[in-house]
């Protein structure tokens, strides 16, 4: 999977909840997939929305009723949830808000090696400064990121670096992604 298509993925805030649901068995219908995620309807539409334009979700033909519909995942859905299941395992309850932000896992696979701001800008061609800057101090807020001090460089550069929660799920992402 490419950059660019994870990107897209999260730039809805319930998408990865709700791949990591459809991979976890739960049924492909609103109800169920509403009652997993803890999503509003509204949002949880959005985001289904958003799947089946990139192509990760499908409706599931011949079941269920034209107002409830019935989802299935493609093929490429299958290995965006594989991932995303993988993320939703490693994270708690409580940081379940921090990776339904859209930068939150682009930037975390970014890390997947110690970063300077500039590297990881140029890695994420969409991400403006200010939403790398938020991301950042948001994950190291959160201890997904720290953040060091090159002295030794002059100007003084910050290198980000993921820890803890943000390199477990840096870890499970960056095999998977590729920035070309």
């Amino acid at each position: 999977m490419d950059i660019k298509l994870f990107v897209n993925i999260t730039s809805r805030a319930w998408t990865v909840p709700i791949l990591s649901s459809l991979h976890a068995g739960i049924p492909g219908r609103q109800a169920p997939l509403l009652a997993a995620t803890g999503a509003g309807r509204t949002a949880f539409a959005q985001s289904v929305d958003h799947l089946i334009s990139i192509g990760l979700l499908e409706r599931n033909p011949g079941y269920g009723h034209p107002l409830r519909p019935e989802f299935r995942l493609t093929q490429q859905g299958i290995v965006a949830a594989a991932i995303a299941n993988k993320i939703q395992s490693v994270s708690a309850d409580e940081d379940q808000d921090l990776l339904r932000r859209s930068w939150t896992l682009p930037v975390l696979t970014a890390l997947n090696t110690p970063r300077h701001f500039s590297d990881i800008r140029r890695d994420l061609q969409t991400i403006t400064d200010r939403a790398l800057s938020q991301s950042l101090k948001s994950m190291e807020v959160r201890n997904w990121v720290s953040r060091d001090v090159d002295e030794a460089a002059r100007p003084p550069r910050s290198i980000y670096c993921a820890v803890n929660t943000g390199r477990v799920m840096s870890s499970i992402t960056a095999p998977e992604i590729t920035f070309a």
